[in-house]
């Protein structure tokens, strides 16, 4: 199992908070994605490392930035 955090910008609530949480959980071998708004810290839990360009297109997706 591998975990890697990631800022993201942007999220300043609970619905974009769970906007990027379920479009990181679409990504092939996502476990789980716990995101802390007060940082911007979003940590996903994954089966292996995952591509930094995959998450941020699963980011950018949801209307947010990777930083």
């Amino acid at each position: 199992m591998t975990n890697s955090t990631y800022a993201v910008t942007g999220m300043t609530c609970g619905h974009c908070a769970r906007s990027v949480e379920e479009q990181i959980r679409e990504l092939d071998g996502v476990i789980g994605v716990a995101v802390d708004l007060g940082t911007g810290a979003v940590t996903v839990h994954s089966t292996a490392a995952l591509s930094v360009d995959d998450v941020r297109g699963a980011v950018e997706e949801a209307g947010y930035r990777l930083t």
